[in-house]
Order: structure tokens, then C-alpha cells, then sequence
């Protein structure tokens, strides 16, 4: 089982940047694709980002693409998402997830386990 906590979330201006980290416990982090999520009050959960075992393969939401940027180091069982560039759109809360596919994938199910979340708010 994995368990895992965001932290870096907070209030920032337009064109501002942030860098969120999720901590994963556990000795088999690396067996785990990676994935960041957002929901933003009365939206759905969205997709954002996602890295692969190794780290050297990532995707993201045409969104966030450019603006972005998901990494892993998995001997210290962390997980980033630096935000540069960022939008009043990009508010959300933003989530971490774990899942054991081993590959690629963006959906919500794809994934096993989730972080509490942490709050993002660009203002205009």
C-alpha cells in the first residue's frame, strides 16, 4: 500500500509559478506510475500530468502542456509538478495519485491510491 501527502500549494499571482511535492511512503515507489489530478470547486476531477516508472516518459493535458513540468526521484519517493506560467483556470485543488499499471495512463481509475490534496489559487 502506498500512502501519500501533497504539500507546496498556495496563493499566487498570474504568471506566477509554484512547485508542488507529493511524499509517497512505502519501499516499492517505484513500482508505481505517477499522476497529478485537479478539481476545481463544482468540477469534475481532471487529469494534469503523468510520469512512468523511470521517469523518462511523461504526458500531460493540453492544458498545462509547456507550462508544466512532472519529475520523480524515487529514492527519495517524491513526486513533483512545477507550475510556471500559471492562470486563474489553473485554480483547483490539486491531487496526487499512485497506480500499479506500470504504464502511461490518465484516467481516474487507473489509479489505486490518492493524496488529501493540496490547494492551488492563481489570482487575476
Amino acid at each position: 500500500q502506498v500512502q501519500l501527502v501533497e504539500s507546496g500549494g498556495g496563493l499566487v499571482q498570474a504568471g506566477g509559478s509554484l512547485r508542488l511535492s507529493c511524499a509517497a511512503s512505502g519501499r516499492t515507489f517505484w513500482h508505481y506510475t505517477m499522476g497529478w489530478f485537479r478539481q476545481a470547486l463544482g468540477k469534475e476531477r481532471e487529469f494534469v500530468a503523468v510520469i512512468n516508472l523511470s521517469g523518462q516518459s511523461t504526458f500531460y493535458a493540453d492544458s498545462v502542456k509547456g507550462r508544466f513540468t512532472i519529475s520523480r526521484d524515487n529514492a527519495k519517493n517524491m513526486v513533483y509538478l512545477q507550475m510556471n506560467s500559471l492562470k486563474p483556470e489553473d485554480t483547483a485543488v490539486y491531487y496526487c495519485a499512485a497506480g500499479d499499471s506500470g504504464i502511461i495512463v490518465t484516467t481516474i481509475r487507473d489509479y489505486d491510491y490518492w493524496g488529501q490534496g493540496t490547494q492551488v489559487t492563481v489570482s487575476s
